[in-house]
This record gives structure tokens, C-alpha cells and sequence, in this order.
């Protein structure tokens, strides 16, 4: 059995990922493909991503690949989350990971009308929602989550709940319909009404958006094929790796593994990883390399066992309590701290500990770089980890 060590798994994800400054990207979808799909809870991670793996490519390139090519597409998929998806992989998505959200999407929110008074039958009470709002954006073209709900009585409705905690109070029905909406590909996020560093999305049908309604493959198709373009970006993973990534079952995971013909590899520590069936040759190791990554990036959230990458002392000052990874900042493989923004909006670096003064001296070159791309552009996360938040800027 191929034995591959954490090493090499640092070199895989240097070239792989367009990371190393000898392996950069061309384009917007480049970076998006090289990645499978990119984290877009955060709108400006997008963006922060592509210009990561990329030299020359501006914020207006990505908005031209997002709005106007429309050769990237916003898509609610694994773990109810966010992402971008270059076009040809969303009929894979809409048929498994997407499907599999929409339909406790579906679930929860005919429950939960049923259960705060909105309906005595949350399933009829969906259904004309859903109705309105297609029938709406299919009249009208574009519009926000805001002008919907004015405009259609049928999605009136509010849900009161978790007062005792910060993050409850009460909220309208509305945005969860359509949330629901696009996790089933009927709709999808159109023209973004603010700047990049803004998501103010509008919604407009998924047919009129793209010139088709994608066909979504089945879960088993569409899984193998997420799956294969998983391995291809991060592979050696663990079968637990793809499960969690994928928001999905064991079981799910494994037959996915097994439909694509993945090779069994021995990895450090003693685990077994899971690598495409042409993809066992040795990666050589590039040159040691920097990079500040974004908040929710790719390449940081991309395993669920991470320590080949990250001392697990440094999870609690670069991670939320949920899990989420604020931003980073990488020295050949490692994660090694975070980067900041002072008030004029220039890129400082904030170690965990001292890296020595070649990585220090390439982290600055990074951040001046970012500087430059972002030209004054100042970013607000709302997944800010401990580190960023404590860090003191001069």
C-alpha cells in the first residue's frame, strides 16, 4: 500500500491548491475548479480566495464570472452551506448534497409554521409560497428577499424563538422559503445589489439565470461526482473527511468512494486516506511558500482531520466555537496565524508564535501584495476568530 506522509499531503496542497506562488491560477473559474467549489457564506472570501491562487485577476474579474459569464453560480449545498460551483458540477449538487438540504429544508419549515401559528397545514402553506414566489420572479426578473415578501401576502409569516439566547429573537418566514427555493435549484442568487465586499443578493429563477434548467444527476451519480473532484483537490482524505464534507452519511461517503474507484493509502499516524485511482505517483516538495487565505477558505476548511496543517494548541485562537476558521495566514503547508487590517486598510500579519525571519519576511511580501489587490477596500468578517479580534495594530 502507498504510504503517504503529512509532508507530501503540504506539497499536494501547495501545487494543487494554487498556493504556491510557482503554481498560481489563470482565472476566476480556474481557482474555483482547482478548489471543486469555493466558500461563499462570507461574500468577500469569494473573491479573497480567487486573488489567493491567481496574480492579475481583480474583484471585478470574479463579479464578471459570478453576474455576467455566469460561468460560476451560487449554490446552498453540503452542510446547508454557501458555496460556488463552476457551472458544469451544479446538476451533481442539485441531485444529492443540495437535494438532501432542500428536502429538511422543506421539512423544518412546514413544521415550523404549523408550530407558531402561521398554518394548520404547513405543507399546503409551503407549497403556495413557493408558487408566489416562482410565479413572481417569472413576471418580474431579479428581485430581493425584501421586495418579495412586500409584494406576496403568501409569505407573510413570522417565527418567535430562543429568546434566552443571543441568537434568538423573531424573524420573518420569508427567507427561509427562499432559501429552501435554492437548495432545490428553482431559484438562484442573481445580481449582487451592493459592492463585493457585500452580499445583498437578489433572487431570480434558475432557468432564466443560466439559459437552462440544470438536470440534476442522481444522489449516487451526483455524490461520486462531488466526490471525484473532492479527491482530485484534497485528496488523501479519510472516509470521515469526505462525510464531513459532504454533510452526508457514512454510508453515502463510502459508496461514493467505492463509485469512483478510489485507492486505499496508509497516512501518518496511522489513519487509511482515500486518493484517485491515477493519482498515486509522489508529489514532489516545492520550494518553502506564504499565503493569507480568507475567512472559511477552501483549502483551510477542506478536512475534517486537519493536524497534518494545524497544531490543534492553535484551533481555539484561529477557529469560532462553531467550528468556522476566522483568517489565516500559512508559512510552507502550516497554518501559522492570522491577517488583519488596520484602519487605512493595510494587510498586517498577526503570528501565533515566531515562524523565523525567512517566513516572516514572505508573509510580509503576501501581505503587502493583498494590500495592493484590496487598494483601501477594508473587509468585515462575521467569523472573526479569537486572534483576529485580539490582535492590536500600531
Amino acid at each position: 500500500m502507498r504510504h503517504i506522509d503529512d509532508t507530501e499531503r503540504r506539497s499536494r496542497l501547495a501545487v494543487r491548491h494554487g498556493l504556491h506562488p510557482a503554481h498560481r491560477l489563470a482565472d476566476p473559474v480556474a481557482a474555483t475548479r482547482a478548489m471543486t467549489v469555493l466558500h461563499a457564506t462570507e461574500p468577500p472570501t469569494v473573491h479573497l480566495a480567487v486573488a489567493a491562487r491567481t496574480e492579475g485577476v481583480s474583484p471585478e474579474d470574479v463579479d464578471r464570472a459570478l453576474y455576467e459569464d455566469r460561468s460560476l453560480v451560487k449554490q446552498l449545498s453540503m452542510r446547508r452551506t454557501l458555496f460556488v460551483y463552476p457551472r458544469d458540477l451544479l446538476p451533481a449538487a442539485l441531485g444529492s448534497a443540495s437535494a438532501r438540504v432542500a428536502a429538511e429544508q422543506r421539512r423544518i419549515i412546514a413544521r415550523d409554521v404549523e408550530q407558531h401559528g402561521v398554518t394548520d397545514d404547513g405543507a399546503a402553506w409551503l407549497d403556495a409560497a413557493a408558487s408566489a414566489v416562482l410565479a413572481r420572479l417569472a413576471a418580474s426578473g431579479p428581485l430581493s428577499a425584501r421586495e418579495l415578501r412586500e409584494a406576496l401576502p403568501e409569505l407573510t409569516g413570522q417565527i418567535t424563538a430562543n429568546l434566552d439566547k443571543k441568537y434568538g429573537g423573531t424573524f420573518q418566514i420569508a427567507p427561509r422559503v427562499l432559501t429552501m427555493l435554492g437548495a432545490e435549484g428553482r431559484i438562484v442568487r442573481g445580481p449582487n445589489a451592493g459592492p463585493w465586499r457585500l452580499g445583498r443578493p437578489t433572487w431570480t429563477l434558475m432557468e432564466s439565470w443560466l439559459g437552462e434548467q440544470p438536470t440534476p444527476l442522481t444522489a449516487d451519480e451526483g455524490y461520486a461526482e462531488i466526490v471525484r473532484r473532492w479527491l482530485a483537490t484534497f485528496g488523501p482524505g479519510t472516509v470521515e473527511d469526505v462525510q464531513w464534507w459532504l454533510g452526508s452519511t457514512k454510508s453515502a461517503a463510502r459508496a461514493a468512494i467505492a463509485a469512483v474507484g478510489a485507492v486505499e493509502v496508509s497516512l501518518d499516524g496511522g489513519q487509511s486516506g482515500w486518493v484517485l485511482p491515477d493519482d498515486e505517483d509522489p508529489v514532489p516538495t516545492p520550494e518553502p511558500w506564504a499565503a493569507l487565505l480568507p475567512t472559511l477558505d477552501p483549502t483551510t476548511m477542506g478536512w475534517k482531520g486537519r493536524g497534518f496543517y494545524l497544531d490543534p494548541a492553535d484551533v481555539p485562537y484561529l477557529f469560532d466555537t462553531n467550528g468556522n476558521a476566522g483568517n489565516t495566514a500559512w508559512w510552507d503547508g502550516r497554518i501559522v496565524g492570522t491577517w488583519v487590517q488596520d484602519d487605512d486598510g493595510a494587510v498586517r500579519v498577526v503570528l501565533r508564535r515566531d515562524a523565523g525571519a525567512v517566513a516572516r519576511t514572505a508573509l510580509d511580501a503576501e501581505a503587502a501584495r493583498l494590500t495592493a489587490w484590496l487598494d483601501g477596500v477594508r473587509i468585515s468578517n462575521v467569523y472573526s476568530s479569537q486572534l483576529m479580534k485580539q490582535a492590536r495594530l500600531p
